[in-house]
């Protein structure tokens, strides 16, 4: 055997079996006790009524859910807006270069319809 393991007893009585030997031997089974339920104590009830209590501790929350709430949305949409904002200036850079070589050709043609004029 190994230490620390019981060994099993050879029976087990029944439930019948255990309530007739307690009704024979007339003895009384201890009931169990009723769990206490604990009360605040009482100088936070005679301090704040219940409600001003729950109305704390929900504000006091909703101000943990609102920096979380926060630091994720920072911590997930940063990335993303540097991403979003790198790409929309490659945009800009590409539309400005095309616009910029517009104005420039137009410029040169209407200088060189000018000098052909004279």
């Amino acid at each position: 055997m190994t230490a620390g393991k019981t060994v099993p007893p050879r029976q087990v009585p029944t439930l019948t079996e255990v309530v007739r030997r307690d009704a024979d031997s007339a003895t009384e089974m201890p009931q169990p006790e009723a769990p206490e339920i604990q009360e605040p104590p009482p100088f936070l009830l005679a301090a704040e009524g219940e409600e001003q209590i729950t109305h704390r501790i929900l504000a006091d929350l909703q101000r943990q859910v609102d920096l979380m709430l926060e630091y994720r949305l920072r911590e997930t949409l940063t990335p993303a807006l540097a991403r979003m904002a790198d790409q929309l200036i490659r945009d800009t850079r590409v539309e400005l270069a095309a616009t910029l070589r517009e104005v420039i050709a137009r410029a040169v043609a209407q200088e060189l319809a000018r000098t052909r004029g004279r």
